[in-house]
């Protein structure tokens, strides 16, 4: 096995950057923000030099290591990048140049990225708790192993081809969950349009309520315990946020009146409907804002039904939409009632909920495990820059 390579103290590659500038111009700056663990620099919100009121500032360059003063403690410290060039930097921000006589500032990098520095610059920083602040000189007497130019060189670009490995495979499990996804969207599509059996429009076995907002006088809608749903909660198949109990005072009509629970909730926004899912169950009461209606079934269809129908024939749903002649685009009531569904008898619904919830398992299981090899994948970057900086890679 080769021995670690050697350490030597950061201020042997790196110096100081310390050009201030007291009054910025009067443009617009680009800005940095240091993400912390060693993820990387990256571009923030502009800045107008016209506006800013503290003094000394920075203008970093392209390719300068980027330290933050009150989170380098925990990791956040970089190079940047190129399109960070001109960004104006506060005192609270640190900058250094790197002489690449003796170090490869991708070599360098690496060591940031497995986020090498966190334990010592923790350990050096200084002041209370919350504002333990990382100086220049804690950095720069930071160790990192150093092997010659050209081990370096051999060490960037295996950690690139792992690193390429890594990503590929991370994207060969995301398609894996996608086209699972898709598979299973597109069996419940197609189970229903090619489903033999009577079909008949929503209106036909649905009683409709409209939504709105609750007054704020009104203590169990707003900070109480009936949830208000909006379409940007239209997440899930399911919205089941636990409620305790719901009294005499909140079951009275309010401007949005108490959806009860079993009732298939849609949104009847065309630009939101675009954005969201079709349609979602309610297993608790709660009341909806006026961009939702509430669908109550009769006998004759279960509302798990209708609401996988929804999800099935989404595109369907859609081309509805699309079809609207309204500046709003409002997707309207009357459209969403007209629209015909298949209905089996009851019991064959019941098979086809089972069906589908079985394929949804499927996906879950497959989702679940994309997640745990996520995180395998995670680990494993480190793991490789660690065998580098021993000098085992």
């Amino acid at each position: 096995m080769t021995a670690p390579w050697p350490k030597v103290a950061l201020g042997e590659v790196l110096t100081h950057y310390q050009d201030y500038i007291d009054a910025p111009e009067p443009k617009v700056y680009p800005k940095l923000s240091v993400r912390l663990y060693g993820k990387g620099v990256v571009l923030d919100g502009p800045a107008d030099g016209s506006q800013l009121k503290m003094k000394r500032h920075q203008i970093a360059r392209a390719g300068q290591v980027i330290l933050s003063e009150i989170w380098g403690k925990k990791g956040a410290i970089g190079f940047v990048p190129v399109n960070g060039d001109g960004a104006l930097c506060t005192s609270h921000f640190f900058l250094f140049d790197v002489q690449t006589e003796e170090l490869i500032p991708k070599y360098l990098q690496a060591v940031f990225t497995a986020n090498y520095l966190q334990g010592q610059l923790d350990a050096d920083a200084q002041g209370t708790t919350g504002y333990a602040a990382v100086r220049p000189k804690n950095l720069l007497a930071a160790k990192i192993p150093l092997p010659p130019l050209c081990e370096q060189r051999r060490i960037v670009a295996r950690i690139e081809e792992l690193a390429a490995r890594v990503e590929e495979a991370r994207g060969l499990r995301r398609q894996a969950v996608e086209e699972a996804d898709a598979l299973r969207n597109s069996a419940a599509a197609m189970l229903f349009h090619e489903l033999c059996c009577e079909r008949r429009s929503v209106r036909s076995f649905v009683s409709i309520v409209g939504g709105g907002t609750p007054s704020k006088s009104n203590p169990y809608y707003w900070g109480g315990n009936i949830p208000w749903v909006t379409p940007k909660d239209m997440k899930v198949r399911e919205i089941s946020d636990s409620i305790d109990h719901i009294t005499e005072e909140a079951s009275r009509e309010s401007s949005a009146k108490l959806i009860k629970p079993d009732a298939v909730l849609v949104v009847v926004r065309g630009m939101i409907l675009a954005h969201t899912f079709p349609s979602a169950m309610l297993r608790v009461p709660a009341t909806i804002n006026q961009d939702m209606k509430a669908l109550r079934t009769n006998d004759t269809i279960l509302p798990e039904y209708l609401c996988s129908v929804f999800w099935g024939l989404n595109r369907d749903l859609l081309e509805l939409v699309e079809k609207s002649t309204h500046d709003t685009r409002k997707f309207e009531t009357d459209k969403l009632l007209n629209f015909e569904i298949p209905v089996p008898p009851v019991q064959e619904q019941r098979h086809i909920i089972a069906y589908l919830d079985g394929l949804q398992l499927k996906v879950g299981a497959l989702t679940e495990l994309q997640a745990e090899t996520a995180a395998e994948l995670d680990a494993l970057l480190p793991s490789i820059l660690d065998k580098a900086f021993n000098g085992e890679l």
